[in-house]
């Protein structure tokens, strides 16, 4: 039996808005805006504003911290430093600067600094060759500069911790 072929019926249009000629598109109706409505996207915006400006304030005051990290400069300052011979792209490094990150937060800021010598400027490869060490290595200096310690690999927060307080007492002495 062979099959019939159904006619298409066109599809109905929407009628025209009044005053619209015949063809052209009616233009969608705006809805007003009320004062809750306004009042909510006022909200929506402020919110919008308080995370693009949180945002922005992390972000500078991370970049601000690693300048200030990576300043070698400050190396005999008066101030006994911890000095971590750093490859950005090195897990033993990063793991190594999370502990000794850890460490420092138990410590007043005045008392010891934190620098990071990055192995992948010439400055920091300079500071590694003086020494004679290679990455994840943390080099103890007192307060005038000179060199105290190194605790080379990975250690605990625990034992950064009883050896930055023993640089601090040390350098104190002298």
């Amino acid at each position: 039996m062979k099959r019939q072929k159904r006619k298409t019926t066109a599809k109905k249009k929407p009628e025209n808005a009044a005053g619209a000629q015949p063809g052209e598109p009616s233009a969608p109706k705006k809805k007003a805006l009320n004062r809750r409505d306004l009042l909510q996207n006022l909200g929506y915006g402020l919110a919008g504003i308080a995370v693009v400006g949180g945002g922005g304030w992390y972000l500078a005051s991370s970049v601000h911290a690693g300048i200030v990290e990576g300043d070698l400069s400050r190396l005999g300052n008066g101030i006994p430093t911890v000095v971590q011979i750093h490859d950005p792209q090195c897990p033993q490094c990063r793991a190594l600067q999370k502990e000794a990150r850890e460490a420092l937060a138990e410590l007043d800021d005045s008392e010891i600094q934190y620098l990071v010598a990055n192995i992948r400027e010439p400055e920091g490869r300079a500071l590694a060759a003086a020494h004679g060490v290679g990455h994840v290595t943390l080099l103890l200096f007192d307060g005038s500069g000179q060199r105290r310690g190194v605790l080379a690999g990975q250690n605990s927060s625990q034992l950064l911790l009883g050896e930055f307080k023993r640089l601090i007492r040390r350098s104190n002495a002298s």
